[in-house]
């Protein structure tokens, strides 16, 4: 399993937006992509701008194919002007 992991920090009052377009985000992958098996948001407990995403993948390419789909690119526009950072490593799922 191929499995992406994103930090943001945003602008904290477009947080609840970024919740909601993220949110729309993880349940179009799971529910459209067929290589997307998990897309978790989740929010600092004590900071509302700092979010975390945790995306598992059949592979790569799935992987590479969710960032072409048009749900994809909506959320990614939408949210751009309140990223303040961005943060995506990936990694290979062993267990």
């Amino acid at each position: 399993m191929y499995v992406v992991t994103v930090d943001f920090r945003v602008d904290p009052e477009h947080a609840a937006d970024f919740s909601h377009a993220m949110r729309i985000n993880a349940r179009s992958s799971t529910a459209k992509e067929p290589g997307c098996r998990q897309f978790d948001v989740t929010v600092d407990e004590f900071d509302p701008g700092h979010f975390f995403l945790y995306e598992v993948y059949d592979h790569e390419p799935a992987f590479q194919a969710h960032m072409e789909t048009d749900h994809f690119l909506a959320v990614s526009t939408a949210i751009a002007p309140w990223v303040t950072e961005k943060t995506v490593r990936t990694f290979f799922r062993i267990d």
